[in-house]
Formats: structure tokens, sequence, C-alpha cells
């Protein structure tokens, strides 16, 4: 089979060309710019061209035929790739579809990990304690890891473990043989238009899974479960990773191994993982990044952090303002354990441009901290103040989907 990938560089796409490369299909794309990704990507033989005008498209499909068009979820209707594609009567789909068939075809039993909040980590959790006890995996997750590519096809697996993402729900393409269920709170209100509605698509994904396993609060959520273990009370004591949510996503992968009857020492495997990139991910002394942009993961990281310091600054960039509109009335204890908050703007992604903007004093306003909060840029002040209070021995952490990741990057790079 020869695939297309549209937006090849992309942190989804990118890893599930990779996998079908491994798998043996015959590989292209394209990209808008040059990046870390595609230049892997070339490295191992795959050529991207960087014109998406639809131009070399057609020049690749007149030399031989694509079979299959994959496409990010940024791509609109009206992308000439896309237009190209289906004019050429080119199958087309966004990436789930493609892996749901690669994972068919090599007749390999799915591990779906899904939940609003902690699924990266507890995918990359699960392939870390597969390859730790000497399993062959196959997998695909969302974020960059020290122990591996973000998607990897292994010959000789058995198992493809997969990070089923919620959004645009994308994982109700899946019948996994064995779902984890991390978390269930109410997120993406783009694409879910109510509590109820984002409930629904969990309790389909569900119901689409041979067995699952999920916590008792999120099983509450969706009704009785028939075809799985509801976890409670679970004691995490053995678990030695910090922050509580780390050990009860470890605890979702110790009962995941339990349950495909995996021997040796699992919760040992469990304690040596490294973690992944942008997930309480250690970036010098005192500072850490994260991903978080919802009030549980912010509670539940700073939770972290207060376990390794008791002296905690947040750098918080909220993000997608059409969410900040689902999220204000919810921004008021999560903020409890940070003695410093730097509130900065919000990140703008597929918005609704008939929505005002909401400023970070409105949406601190009803904070319980409120006095800890400073309303800031992404400028020399704001790292100034970042470079005090780690000299001062405070756990500095910034958190955020958008840009502040990349600038304290650079700012320490440029330091160095």
């Amino acid at each position: 089979m020869n695939i297309y990938f549209c937006g090849i560089g992309g942190v989804g796409i990118g890893p599930l060309a990779e996998i079908a490369l491994d798998a043996g299909y015959t590989i292209q794309g394209s990209d808008k710019n040059k990046g870390i990704v595609t230049q892997h990507l070339e490295s191992r033989g795959i050529g991207i061209d960087y014109d998406q005008s639809g131009a070399h498209l057609r020049a690749v499909h007149e030399q031989q035929p694509v079979d299959w068009f994959v496409y990010t979820a940024s791509i609109t209707d009206d992308h000439p790739e896309l237009i190209a594609a289906r004019s050429l009567g080119i199958r087309t789909s966004k990436r789930d579809e493609l892996l749901k068939t690669i994972v068919e075809e090599k007749e390999m039993q799915l591990i779906g990990v899904t939940g609003t909040h902690g699924k990266t980590t507890t995918t990359a959790m699960t392939v870390w304690t597969m390859k730790q006890l000497g399993i062959p995996v196959s997998y695909s997750i969302g974020a960059t890891m020290s122990f591996g590519p973000s998607g990897h096809f292994d010959p000789n697996s058995r198992y493809f473990v997969y990070e089923c993402d919620e959004f645009d729900r994308n994982f109700l393409q899946f019948q996994p043989e064995l779902s984890l269920i991390t978390s269930i709170d109410y997120d993406h209100p783009d694409i879910y238009k109510s509590p109820d509605d984002y409930a629904s698509a969990f309790r389909q994904f569900i119901d689409q899974s041979k067995w699952c396993i999920l916590w008792r609060n999120d099983a509450s959520l969706v009704g009785e479960i028939k075809n799985g273990w509801v976890l409670g009370n679970e004691d995490t004591s053995k678990i030695s990773l910090p922050g509580q949510h780390n050990r009860n996503n470890a605890q979702l992968v110790v009962k995941a191994m339990e349950r495909l009857g995996v021997e040796g020492d699992v919760v040992g495997a469990v304690n040596s993982f490294p973690g992944t990139n942008r997930h309480f991910e250690k970036l010098a002394p005192n500072l850490y990044s994260d991903y978080g942009h919802h009030p549980a993961e912010i509670a539940a990281t700073l939770q972290e952090a207060r376990e390794l310091s008791s002296k905690v600054v947040l750098v918080y960039e909220p993000h997608q303002n059409v969410r900040q509109h689902e999220l204000r009335s919810q921004y008021t204890d999560c903020f409890e354990l940070a003695d410093t908050v730097y509130w900065l703007p919000t990140y703008l992604t597929r918005e609704d441009p008939e929505l005002i903007v909401l400023t970070p004093a409105e949406l601190s306003a009803n904070i319980t901290n409120h006095d800890s909060v400073i309303i800031a840029n992404t400028d020399s002040k704001l790292w100034e103040n970042i470079e005090k209070a780690r000299h001062e021995e405070a756990l500095v952490l910034v958190m955020g989907a958008g840009t502040i990741d990349d600038w304290v990057r650079k700012k320490l790079a440029e330091k160095n």
C-alpha cells in the first residue's frame, strides 16, 4: 500500500508514518515546514515535499498511484492537497482509520489508553513496563520520550498500545482488546456540547472495548460496567512515583498487566518509569515544564510539585479561548498549592471569532488564593522573576499547551 501523509511533521502523524514504514508500507508526504520530525523521517528515506499546493501529490500519484491520503485534524476541507486527493479518487481519512487498519492487518491486540487527563503518561508507562518485562510491543504516543520514538512497530509484537484521544471523537474508531481509562472530566467544549455528551462518548468507547479498567468516580459518570474492573480504594503504597495522579495511573498499568497475565516485577518496572517530555519534565534545576491546561491537571501537578518542594511558583498559560469560557468557573481552589501564580494571556487556537477573548484578570478573578496572582507576559521581567525564584530554591513550574514551553527552552539556551 502506498500512503501519503499530509502534515507528516506533526506529533501524531509523524509517528504513524514511521509505524507504517516499519509495517512494510510505502510512505511519503508533505508539510508546511521542516522540523525535527521531518528531518528524522527523511533520514529514514521517506520523501517529504514542502509545497502543499497539490502539485506534488499529483506528480507522486501519476508516478505510483497513492492508495491512501492521511491528513491531520488541523487540515480544513479547502486544503489544496485534500482537494487534489479527492479529485484523484484517492481514499482519504484522518490518522486513526489507518492505524486501525494496520492493527487489524497485522493481527495485533489493541490496548487503548484514554481519559481527559493522564492518557499520554499512562500510555508511555504501559509501553515502558512492557519493555522492561521483555514483552515485544508496538505503540503510538502523543509525546516524545527518552526511551524510544513516539511511534514504533515491532513485527514480533502481539500488542499495540495506543493513546486514544477523545478529541474530535477519534477514539470511537477503535474496539480495543483492553482499555485503560484514566479520568473522565468534561473537556473539548468545541466538540462535545455538554458533560452528558462527553460522558456518552466514553460510554460508547467502553462498550466497544472487550475489557476495560477505570476508577469508581469515573464509572459513576457512565453507568454500570459489566466488561471490566472498577477500581476503588486501591493500595498504591508500593508505587514510589511522585504525584498521587501518577501513582493512580501506575495502578491502572499494574492492573492491566494482571489482566494480560504478565509475569515479573511489574511494580518495580513501573517505579522505574522515567516520564515523558512536557509532563512534569525537568528542564533545569528547580525548573519544570508541564502540558497541563485544565483545573484538574493544574491541581494534580501542583500536588506533585509540593512533594518535591515546600515553595512552588507557577507560570500558567491558558489554552484556547473557547475552552476558557467553559473552565472559567472552575478556576477556584486548583491553584492553592502555588505560592505565586504568574498568569499569561490565553494561547489562541481553533477559536470561535464571535467569542470575546477573556483576559487574565477575568479568568483569575475567582481563584481562592487571588492575592498570589500576578498578571504577566513572556518578557524579560517574567524571566527575571523565574530566575530569582529558582535562586531562592523555589520549584518553578511552567504550564500550558501553547508557547510557554518553547519560550522557556529558548531562554535556557540563551543563558547557556
